[in-house]
Order: structure tokens, then sequence, then C-alpha cells
């Protein structure tokens, strides 16, 4: 019998297992288990290189020139990196920091100005 070791996993991976198990038959943790084992394959598949695919995220190689699958495990590592920089990042605090005004929206999605070293902001 198999034995498991608890992990943390993303919120939204999480989610989608939710959502997409059940359809499949599966638990959500099943389904992320099916996930991790498809990704495992693929690392190992002699069809994706994972040289090219670490070329093209490096910059050193142009996309273009993957195959289908390996510009897919290029995209998903994209979306992974793209969700990592958005999660840390704090503009209003730059901008602040940095004495430069901005603009936003509400919770009610008017245009709020933002002013440069001051402590207050105009609804437009």
């Amino acid at each position: 019998m198999a034995t498991t070791s608890p992990t943390r996993i993303d919120d939204e991976l999480y989610a989608s297992a939710k959502v997409i198990g059940p359809m499949m038959s599966r638990s959500a943790a099943q389904q992320i288990t099916h996930w991790a084992r498809i990704g495992r394959e693929i690392e190992a598949a002699d069809s994706i290189s994972q040289r090219a695919i670490a070329e093209v995220l490096a910059g050193q190689r142009a996309y273009d020139a993957l195959s289908a699958q390996e510009q897919a495990v290029v995209r998903a590592e994209w979306v992974e990196r793209i969700e990592a920089r958005r999660d840390v990042l704090d503009l209003a605090q730059e901008f602040t920091e940095q004495g430069r005004s901005y603009v936003e929206l509400d919770d009610d999605g008017r245009v709020v100005r933002r002013h440069a070293g001051e402590d207050r902001s105009d609804t437009v």
C-alpha cells in the first residue's frame, strides 16, 4: 500500500482539482496526484527536451522552435512565474516611496487619484 506525505499546494490548484476531480471520478487529492504523475511523465518523456525548455525560459532559444508539448510546459512555467511576481507586487507602496502620484479603482469601480507626498486622494 502506498504511503502519503503531507504537502502544501497552491489554493488555486486545489480549487481546480475540486472542480475537475469529480468530473473524472476522482477526489481533489486524487486529481492532484494524477496531474503530478502526468507532469513527471512529461519531464521524463524523450519527446520533450528539458534543455530546450530551459533555453527558452532563459531567453536563449525561440519559443516557436519548440514542439507543441514543449510549448505547453513553457506556458505553464510562465504562468507560475507571473503569479509569483504578482503576489509580491505592491505598486502603491513603491509609488508612495518614490513620491509618484497614481490612479487606481476603488471597490465600487471608481477611479481614485492618489497624490504624491500627500495623505489625500480624489475620486475622478
